[in-house]
């Protein structure tokens, strides 16, 4: 009986000593550390490694006055070499964390044969302000490193349509301020209806934009927009039909983005089928070949409804980010839109592996009954349902969101943050903890 005991006194010491071993895991607390700190998880293993590393001795005089003196400067020197190794020099690293905020279909103005009761024209004749329309988003706007939308129609006072359709979409070239006190950066311009007001609507839309200082791109007019040091290119095309020809430029459009240098490249695509809530083959296929090329991101509008986001090869595709400001429609049946805002992370400028990323769901509307132009975060069950949604049109894509907008990473991830093994290769979780 006195030897079960002893043993189990003896398992329970060792289970005890060896508790320690639990603070050589990494956790980073969402408060402690913002952008620009420095990783100093090593100085704990230091800490730890020394602590356990150095045993205690004893001298071979034990019994003698000398024994002692030995004994004392033997803890003494090793009590310091401890304080030496807590402390160590560490080499700082520069961690920059950049944030893109992208939205979809922007449409400021009426198309041709729209009424004007209730029509973005109407409101705006009676705000008188061109503040009113991205009031409730430009916050988060303001704190992003870059504001991206597609611009879907000109800036323009020509009356003359290039070809006749069921939608002309046009704005009043005052309408532009709307970008530039809703603080967005970037315009694309590569859709559908940029040109219905002829090539001349568009290139007085260019000029209102390059007035304004905010960076478009279409067509080989590629984007550079350099924010903390990091450069961002920017590609649009518009890619309604099926083409090996487009397979092909977005490559070589990739390609020259590359040899300017950029740190991250995006890739823009007007694509897919209206009011489908799932990518065709098509959109897939190519969405991918982009990412392949060599695209960090690749946003996706068009459809006019938000569509399945996916992971693919450790990049993100949002196939369709829905409408936001869309002038062209006084009350569309389905206002569910977001913000989509991946973060990208940059040790010493070198980009890490994984992109952190978050939705946040908005209506196009503050109203529920109609279009008021002014498009506004969910919040509560109405940001919970639209959350629900995207999960839903997602599940076969790789992604999944939690109810505040945070990408819940998959079981492997959990296990290398739970071990602290991305700490020196991966930073991200240093720079945004609460979304990683």
């Amino acid at each position: 009986m006195k030897r079960i005991i002893f043993c189990l006194v003896t398992v329970l010491c060792f289970w005890l000593t060896s508790c320690g071993d639990v603070d050589q895991l990494v956790y980073y607390d969402p408060g402690s550390i913002s952008e620009g700190e420095t990783d100093r998880s090593g100085e704990n293993e230091n800490i730890e490694e020394s602590e356990t590393s150095g045993e205690k001795y004893l001298p071979e005089s034990v019994g003698t006055e000398k024994g002692l003196e030995d004994s004392q400067e033997s803890e003494d020197s090793q009590e310091s070499e401890n304080i030496i190794s807590a402390e160590p020099e560490v080499e700082e690293s520069e961690i920059v964390a950049i944030t893109i905020s992208a939205v979809g279909d922007v449409s400021l103005g009426n198309y041709l044969k729209q009424g004007y009761d209730y029509s973005f024209d109407e409101t705006y004749e009676k705000v008188q302000d061109p503040a009113y329309f991205f009031a409730n988003v430009r916050d988060i706007f303001e704190a992003d490193d870059l504001t991206i939308v597609n611009l879907e129609g000109p800036l323009t006072d020509l009356e003359e349509v290039r070809i006749e359709k069921e939608f002309e979409i046009k704005g009043k070239p005052e309408y532009i301020k709307i970008l530039t006190e809703g603080d967005v950066e970037a315009a694309t311009l590569a859709n559908n209806h940029i040109l219905d007001f002829t090539e001349q609507g568009r290139e007085d839309t260019v000029a209102l934009l390059k007035e304004e200082g905010i960076l478009y791109a279409y067509d080989r007019n590629l984007a550079v927009y350099e924010v903390k040091g990091i450069k961002i290119g920017i590609v649009a095309v518009s890619a309604l039909a099926e083409s090996d020809y487009t397979v092909n430029f977005i490559r070589s459009e990739i390609d020259e983005l590359k040899e300017q240098g950029m740190d991250i490249i995006i890739v823009c695509c007007h694509w897919g089928e209206e009011y489908h809530y799932t990518p065709n083959e098509y959109q897939v296929n190519l969405g991918r070949a982009c990412i392949d090329q060599g695209a960090d991101l690749v946003l996706g509008c068009h459809p006019h409804i938000l569509e399945s986001i996916e992971e693919y090869n450790g990049k993100y595709i949002a196939y369709s980010m829905g409408n936001f400001c869309f002038g062209a429609n006084r009350n569309p049946k389905d206002k569910d839109s977001m913000i989509f805002q991946p973060t990208f992370i940059f040790a010493d400028g070198v980009k890490q592996e994984k992109t952190l990323l978050k939705i946040i769901p908005c209506s196009i509307s503050s109203a529920a009954n109609r279009n008021n132009y002014q498009p506004t975060p969910a919040s509560g069950e109405e940001a919970v349902r639209i959350i629900d949604k995207i999960n839903e049109i997602s599940q076969d894509y790789g992604v999944k969101f939690d109810h505040d907008g945070n990408l819940v990473p998959d079981e492997e991830e959990n296990i290398l943050f739970l071990y602290g093994k991305m700490r020196k290769d991966n930073l991200l979780y240093k720079c945004a903890p609460d979304i990683a």
